[in-house]
């Protein structure tokens, strides 16, 4: 009696502070614990509850369901309960999860396994009638959705007619309900980020929050202007067709119908099989295109998972394996700025050490004052920090529950930190700037961005050196590094004559980099390697280019208003056109190097490369397509004309198949151009 009673009391507390924290968390906007906090307690609840059920009660966490309805959507009702997963934190977990479930089958049930992507997006229900897209809703409360048809239909992974390659040997059900999740993959997050940033708009933080208000876009041009993929994954209803006995079967017939399926996704004939892959899911996660958090596991054979049932709002035949939390929260204790090579100002959160994604952070970055802002992020507060893989460590938001009141604002500056400049911030636009041309710190980062591999890439000129050189007044821009000569640097310490002779001889074959480097190491904010290519093979020269107006630099394609007036605005500038006259009479290369190409079998035609190649690098593939004629783009469209794939591709690949873009070997390469 005394165990039962304690164990509704630890049932009764930990109901208490979830529901609390739930409450901070949905209605106040305030949460003071991190997710992984809120999992551990759930789950010790979860345990407590399959262990004691006499403890259950109806206003227990475990017996609701997550919403997100929102008051301005037409509501649909789903055709089944679309539910959400429990969680399994170890290996332990895990068979003790299939252990339950062999107890409630006849003994001896052989049972089988797939294995599919946690994916960490906004669910989608979606139904077909006769083969035709008619209705799609968010998740909801589970039993009710938003309804978002004119959104998905924007979302071109998503099939608005199935087949959707008009295959005869697909069998077209009466009705089809299809589950699956709509999100961002990270490089056209980063990409729609770009284009904020090239627009002067603040940045997006948070991949998944964005999907879900992408999706959720009263107009549906809004959602069509941003770069969103659907994988589907489950059947949830079937009319006229009899529904596939496996798991496996579902994914391949979905495949079959023009669906995209989560990528990965695997048969394994028992869980041993499915634990030995997780620890290579772990490892390999920040290598993915898309967003995950953990693994799915569910029973392959559909009518033993019917069979199962469900334990509270959870099917018994499917469990999430978690992932160690990529979050973790600590307090910051100071703001540090940095000056770029543009003069942008870029606050930096000083942190109380803590350990997250496998290293001790002491510092993340805050992105900007407007996100600061947005966030109310302020200096004393509780934040929370994601780590993931190499990704700089960046401030999620503060737990504003756990505020004491001693907390204060963070504010832009008024002055630049490195020179008492005035801080400028255009109209509209999203960061803050030093206003001094001649600013040290601004001097010293274009410099070091000038030299560096992916500039001019002078060998032996690194950040270090260009500080000494700048401290003894040796250089006052970029190119003064032409007329070093041997006296002064052998006075610098650690250069000796052969560290000396090394770097001249270094700086000197520098001058004879092709144009597109030279045009890069300029550092104008926008162009990079890719718009410089183009900006060069568009004009010639940078004589011809620093006279161009902005419409004329508008005509290349991919290049907008912003980018071109950032561009016109540069050659403009008095400063910089003293520095270009010091470049060119140091003999620094001003025009491209006219080579005719060896054929024209790829004129006209546009590749995109990813993955390693079996024999070529990048740059060679990429310099054999330009000298027969082809171009090179970053990205993939409806113009472009093949994907050239190797290894280990990225989401350009995925992309390819969506668009329809023919996907292209090294041995095709080479069969084109013979």
């Amino acid at each position: 009696m005394a165990d039962l009673f304690s164990h509704l009391e630890r049932a009764e507390a930990l109901r208490r502070q979830l529901n609390e924290h739930s409450y901070r968390y949905y209605i106040l906007n305030a949460p003071s614990i991190t997710d992984g906090e809120y999992d551990r307690l759930y789950r010790e609840l979860v345990e407590l509850e399959a262990a004691h059920p006499e403890v259950i009660t109806p206003d227990s966490p475990t017996q609701r369901t997550g919403n997100d309805l929102q008051g301005d959507f037409e509501k649909v009702p789903h055709a089944a309960p679309i539910l959400s997963l429990s969680n399994c934190f170890s290996e332990e977990d895990l068979y003790a999860w299939e252990e339950r479930n062999r107890k409630l089958l006849p003994a001896g049930t052989d049972l089988d396994y797939t294995l599919e992507p946690k994916l960490d997006g906004l669910t989608i229900v979606i139904t077909y009638e006769d083969g035709v897209l008619v209705r799609a809703a968010t998740r909801g409360n589970g039993l009710v959705g938003d309804d978002v048809t004119p959104n998905v239909r924007t979302i071109r992974s998503v099939p608005l007619r199935i087949p959707a390659d008009s295959n005869p040997d697909v069998p077209v059900p009466k009705r089809l309900v299809v589950r699956g999740e709509i999100l961002f993959l990270k490089a056209d997050f980063a990409a729609l980020n770009e284009r904020q940033r090239a627009a002067g708009l603040p940045l997006y933080v948070n991949a998944r929050n964005t999907a879900s208000g992408t999706l959720k876009q009263k107009d549906s041009r809004i959602t069509a202007s941003r770069p969103l993929t659907a994988y589907l994954y489950n059947i949830v209803a079937l009319d006229g067709l009899p529904m596939p006995p496996t798991q496996w079967d579902t994914l391949n017939y979905l495949r079959a119908l023009g669906f995209v399926i989560p990528p990965q996704a695997a048969h394994y004939p028992t869980l041993s099989h499915i634990i030995q892959q997780i620890p290579t899911w772990i490892t390999h996660r920040n290598q993915l295109p898309f967003e995950i958090d953990g693994v799915v596991i569910k029973l392959n054979d559909q009518r033993l998972a019917d069979e199962l049932g469900f334990v509270g709002k959870d099917p018994r035949g499917a469990t999430a394996y978690k992932f160690p939390s990529e979050e973790a929260k600590t307090r910051l204790v100071g703001v540090t700025l940095s000056v770029g090579r543009t003069g942008k100002i870029t606050p930096t959160a000083q942190l109380e050490p803590v350990f997250v994604g496998g290293v001790t952070v002491t510092s993340a970055s805050l992105h900007n004052y407007d996100t600061i802002a947005a966030l109310d992020i302020r200096l004393g507060d509780t934040v929370v920090i994601k780590r993931s893989g190499d990704v700089i460590p960046y401030v999620v938001g503060p737990l504003i529950g756990a505020r004491t009141g001693d907390e204060t604002a963070i504010v832009p500056p008024a002055v630049c930190p490195f020179c008492g400049a005035p801080v400028i911030r255009d109209e509209g636009a999203v960061d803050y700037f030093c206003s001094n041309l001649d600013c040290p710190e601004r001097v010293y980062r274009q410099i070091e961005f000038f030299v560096s591999k992916g500039a001019l890439d002078i060998e032996g000129f690194g950040g270090r050196t260009v500080q000494a050189l700048i401290a003894k007044g040796l250089i006052h821009d970029e190119a003064d590094i032409f007329s070093l000569t041997a006296a002064p640097l052998l006075e610098l310490e650690k250069f000796g004559e052969k560290r000396t002779d090394n770097l001249l001889k270094a700086i000197e074959a520098a001058k004879q980099r092709p144009l597109t480097r030279v045009l890069t190491a300029l550092g104008i904010d926008g162009v990079g390697e890719t718009v410089a290519e183009s900006l060069v093979a568009h004009f010639g020269g940078l004589d011809a280019l620093a006279s161009a107006t902005p419409e004329a630099i508008q005509h290349i394609d991919g290049l907008g208003p912003i980018l071109a007036n950032n561009i016109a605005d540069w050659f403009a500038s008095p400063r910089n056109q003293a520095l270009l006259g010091k470049l060119r009479a140091a003999g620094v290369t001003f025009t491209a190097e006219m080579t005719a190409p060896e054929s024209d079998k790829l004129a006209g035609q546009t590749f995109v490369l990813t993955g390693t190649l079996p024999t070529l690098s990048r740059e060679q593939a990429e310099a054999l397509i330009k000298a027969h004629g082809g171009k090179i783009s970053g990205s993939v469209s409806k113009k472009t004309s093949y994907v050239l794939v190797g290894d280990s591709p990225g989401s350009k690949a995925e992309k390819a198949a969506q668009l329809g873009v023919p996907i292209l070997s090294e041995a095709d390469l080479l069969a084109m151009i013979g």
